[in-house]
C-alpha cells in the first residue's frame, strides 16, 4: 500500500463517527449543564452520546425546571425537535457530516419567525400566529445544523427593559433568585440559557433587552453593529435601533454563534453595510493574551451616578483591577466632549406604529391583526404597558417625515452628532473599546419599578449603532450576578470578542444558577 492510498484511508477513518451512541434518550452519562458548543460536539464525535440524547437532555429539563422550578422563560417547545435530531444523527452516522451548528440547542426569542411554532411577541395580539418561513437568522441557524429547541417568553411587544412579562405567558423570573427579574424583554432567552434550556440563545436588543438579561444572568450577550445581522422575519420595536445577536453562557460560544447569523440579507436593506466589514469566523480571535496592551476607556461620567449601587462599584473597581493585571491600559476616566447634551438629544422617538403596520401588512392575509390602532380598540394588550401603548399611537407620521427625522444613523443627526462624538473621543485618546457596569445596580425584585436601576445599556450603542457585548463581572455578596460591557467602533465585533474572551478566561467569573443542577439519567 502506497503512503499516498494509506494516507487516504487514515483520513476516511479519522473523518467517520468513531461510536455511535445507541438506545434512547435515557442510556447516556452525561452532564449539559455549563456544556458548551465545543464540548457538545466532542461528545457528538465521540459517541458519547447521540444528537436525540442531547435534544432530549434539554428538553427534560424545561419539563422538569421551567414551571417547577418558578422561571415560566419558555413560550413554546418545538414538536419537531425530536424528528431534527434524528435526521441529524442519521447524517452523521451514514455521511460523517457535522455542520458548524450540528445538533446544537437554540432557544429563540419569541419574535423570531418560525414556520414550526407560534411567534406571538409576547403579545396576546398575535396569539397562536405561526409564520409562513422562518426569520433569516432562523434559517441560517438551521442550515448549520442546530436546532431550535423552543421559544422563549419575552416582554410583550419588548416594550420594557426591566422586567419580561408577556399578555401570553405572565412573567419570566431571574434563574438566580426567583423573586428577583431577568430584565427585559429578553429575559426569557437569559433565565431559559442560564438554567441550561439550550446551549445557544437568541435574543433582540433594541435600547437593552440582550445585554440587560445577559448581564442579569451571568451570560455573554452581544448587540451587534446594525446592519451586522438581519431583521427581515422578526418583529420590530423600533426597526432604525433593533438588531439581533446571541446569548450564551461563554465569549466562544457567542462568537461561533455570530460568525453564523451574521451576514448580508437581501430583505433587510441596512445589512448592505456590513457586506465588506464582517469577518468569515469570529473564533479567529480570540486570544487569552488579548488584553495585553489594549486601551480601553473607563467611562465613569456614565456610571458613577448618585444611585449607583456601592457594592456594584466596588465590584467595578476590580474589574479594572483584572483589566490593568491582564495588560490593559486604562484611560480613566475616558471622556466625551459634551457627552451629557449629546445623549439627551437622542430619544427613543416613536415609530412603533408605522414598523408594526408595515411588519403586518407583509405578512399578507396571514397576519392575525392589520395594525396597532385594531389591537387597541379591541383592548389587546397588559395593561401595565398603557404608557407605551399611549406613546405609540401619540405619532401618526412616517419616521422620515418626523422632525427631526426618526431614521437610521446617517439620517438622524441628534444620532450621527453622538457617534461622531464618541469615535473622535476614542480616536483622540487611542481607545479600543469604552467600558463600564452593563448595569449599576443590581437586579431588581419582581414588581419593583421604583428603586434605582442602573440601565447603563441604552445610553450610546443603541443611538449609534455601535456593538457591544456584556461578560460577566461577578457577583453580588447575596449572589446577584453582573456585568461587564464594552463598547467599539462599527463592525468591530472581532475587537470585542478578542477583549471580552481574554477578561472572561482571565477572570473565570461565569457559574450556574444554584436550583437548575443536572438531571439524572
Amino acid at each position: 500500500m502506497t503512503h499516498r492510498v494509506l494516507l487516504a484511508c487514515l483520513t476516511l477513518i479519522l473523518a467517520a463517527p468513531i461510536a455511535w451512541a445507541t438506545g434512547d434518550e435515557g442510556g447516556a452519562q452525561f452532564n449539559v449543564v455549563e456544556m458548551t458548543i465545543g464540548e457538545a460536539r466532542e461528545g457528538l464525535r465521540s459517541g458519547r452520546f447521540s444528537c436525540r440524547q442531547l435534544t432530549a437532555r434539554h428538553l427534560a429539563r424545561i419539563s422538569a425546571y421551567d414551571q417547577a422550578g418558578g422561571l415560566n422563560a419558555i413560550a413554546h417547545i418545538n414538536p419537531n425537535a425530536m424528528r431534527r435530531a434524528d435526521t441529524l444523527d442519521r447524517a452523521w452516522r451514514d455521511r460523517g457530516e457535522m455542520a458548524p451548528l450540528h445538533c446544537m440547542p437554540v432557544i429563540l426569542k419569541d419574535n423570531m419567525h418560525t414556520a414550526d411554532m407560534p411567534t406571538e411577541a409576547g403579545a396576546i395580539a398575535l396569539q397562536g400566529f405561526v409564520a409562513a418561513e422562518d426569520a433569516f437568522i432562523v434559517k441560517r441557524l438551521r442550515e448549520a445544523g442546530a436546532i431550535v429547541v423552543a421559544k422563549s417568553n419575552m416582554g410583550e411587544w419588548a416594550f420594557s427593559p426591566f422586567h419580561t412579562i408577556s399578555s401570553t405567558r405572565g412573567e419570566t423570573r431571574n434563574a438566580y433568585d426567583s423573586e428577583r427579574v431577568p430584565a427585559g424583554s429578553s429575559g426569557g432567552t437569559a433565565s431559559a440559557i442560564a438554567a441550561a434550556f439550550g446551549i445557544i440563545g437568541l435574543g433582540t436588543d433594541t435600547g437593552n433587552s440582550i445585554r440587560g438579561p445577559a448581564a442579569h444572568l451571568a451570560l455573554v450577550g452581544l448587540r451587534p453593529t446594525l446592519g451586522a445581522t438581519s431583521r427581515h422575519g422578526i418583529v420590530p420595536l423600533l426597526l432604525n435601533r433593533d438588531i439581533a445577536g446571541p446569548m450564551t453562557r461563554t465569549v466562544e460560544d457567542a462568537a461561533i454563534t455570530f460568525s453564523v447569523i451574521a451576514g448580508h440579507d437581501p430583505a433587510d436593506p441596512l445589512t448592505e453595510r456590513g457586506k465588506e466589514r464582517l469577518r468569515e469566523d469570529y473564533r479567529a480571535y480570540l486570544d487569552t493574551g488579548g488584553l495585553s496592551g489594549a486601551r480601553l476607556g473607563v467611562m465613569r461620567e456614565l456610571y458613577q451616578t448618585a444611585d449607583a449601587d456601592p457594592e456594584v462599584m466596588r465590584i467595578m473597581e476590580q474589574a479594572l483591577h483584572d483589566l490593568r493585571d491582564a495588560g490593559a491600559v486604562l484611560v480613566d476616566p475616558f471622556e466625551v466632549f459634551d457627552f451629557e447634551m449629546l445623549r439627551n438629544a437622542t430619544g427613543f422617538c416613536s415609530r412603533f406604529r408605522f414598523d408594526l403596520a408595515n411588519h403586518l401588512r407583509d405578512l399578507g392575509d396571514a397576519a392575525p391583526v392589520r395594525t396597532l390602532d385594531e389591537i387597541v380598540s379591541a383592548g389587546r394588550y397588559l395593561a401595565h404597558n398603557e404608557r407605551s401603548i399611549a406613546w405609540a399611537m401619540a405619532v401618526d407620521v412616517p419616521p422620515h417625515e418626523m422632525q427631526p427625522p426618526c431614521v437610521d444613523v446617517d439620517g438622524d443627526p441628534r444620532r450621527r452628532a453622538l457617534l461622531d462624538a464618541v469615535l473622535g473621543a476614542m480616536d483622540e485618546q487611542w481607545v479600543d473599546a469604552v467600558i463600564y457596569p452593563t448595569w449599576s445596580n443590581p437586579p431588581r425584585r419582581i414588581g419593583d419599578l421604583d428603586s434605582p436601576h442602573g440601565n447603563n445599556s441604552p445610553v450610546i450603542a443603541p443611538h449609534t449603532g455601535q456593538p457591544a457585548i456584556t461578560v460577566p463581572m461577578g457577583f453580588t455578596a447575596s449572589g446577584l450576578p453582573l456585568g461587564l460591557q464594552f463598547l467599539a467602533r462599527p463592525f468591530d465585533e472581532h475587537v470585542l470578542f478578542r477583549l471580552a474572551y481574554a477578561y472572561e478566561q482571565h477572570t473565570q467569573h461565569r457559574r450556574p444558577p444554584a436550583r437548575f443542577g443536572a438531571l439524572s439519567p
